[in-house]
């Protein structure tokens, strides 16, 4: 009996070892292999497929280099910034594939073709590669189908044009605010001086949003986007790691500050929609009773 059990285990063992074999060739080479003959019999160019890691290294150590070089006022900043797409361009043209790990990417720059893409949001769903982009940009940017509809029906009032005009003082107060602020650096000088203003357009960007869409709890939406500042930069971190399988479920350092920063997120906007609700039915009640 023990021979049995023991070789039952032994079996049962090598099923499952088998089968995760299995699954795990299928998705890092057989699946991107079968995908990138597909695409290319489709009439699509693009590089070839890397085990794994699909085209994720050459566009970080791109990136990395063009970075590292000093960039004058006058130079095209594309090179800066997208500097692996752009060499994809100027070799395969306006349209091509590269790889986001073991998935392909396909690049248009047709504007038709973009246009029937965003049209047609139930035939071209979004590829959902890096689950913890989630935690600061979920919404339209990830929803797909019924829910991408429902959600933008929701938005649309807020893009109504009498409702950017009431926006406009507080468009107003905050570009002063920051003007100011320049103003008062130039005057200590008492000299023309060159003034960075790139960390001043984040923050009155912030300072908009948070006049607009908090109000009151302008405080607080401050305190949000400066959490989903520090999300941006470990998810970029996370990003170089991506074709690790499994990693962002392991709990290192970044991970869990992600985590923890996203929830403290969803406390400080579930507490401003539950005042705004408790100071509605506030105002309801008064009427009723007026």
């Amino acid at each position: 009996m023990e021979i049995s059990v023991a070789s039952v285990t032994i079996s049962v063992a090598i099923a499952v070892l088998s089968w995760w074999i299995w699954i795990t060739l299928q998705w890092v080479w057989f699946k991107p292999k079968m995908l990138e003959s597909y695409l290319r019999r489709q009439g699509l160019v693009g590089t070839p497929y890397t085990p794994l890691v699909g085209d994720l290294k050459r566009n970080f150590s791109m990136l990395a280099e063009a970075r590292s070089k000093p960039i004058k006022l006058t130079d095209d900043i594309t090179p800066r910034i997208v500097p692996y797409p752009l060499q994809m361009f100027k070799t395969y043209g306006r349209t091509f594939f590269t790889w986001l790990g073991p998935i392909p990417t396909i690049t248009i720059m047709d504007p038709e073709q973009i246009k029937e893409v965003f049209n047609k949001v139930y035939d071209f769903q979004k590829a959902h590669t890096f689950p913890l982009a989630r935690l600061i940009a979920a919404g339209l940017v990830s929803y797909d189908g019924d829910k991408w509809a429902k959600h933008r029906r929701i938005i649309n009032p807020a893009f109504h044009l009498e409702k950017i005009k009431n926006m406009v003082p507080a468009f107003h107060k905050s570009c002063s605010e920051i003007v100011g602020k320049w103003d008062k650096l130039v005057s200590e000088k008492e000299l023309s001086c060159e003034v960075n203003v790139w960390p001043g357009l984040v923050s009155m960007t912030a300072d908009v949003i948070s006049r607009t869409a908090f109000g009151s709890s302008y405080v607080e939406g401050q305190r949000i986007f400066e959490l989903q500042a520090e999300i941006a930069q470990l998810i970029i971190q996370a990003f170089r790691k991506a074709f690790i399988p499994g990693y962002r479920y392991l709990p290192t350092k970044g991970n869990r500050r992600m985590k923890a920063a996203a929830r403290e997120i969803q406390v400080i906007l579930r507490g401003i929609g539950n005042r705004r609700m408790k100071a509605a039915a506030r105002e309801i009640q008064v009427i009723l009773r007026g």
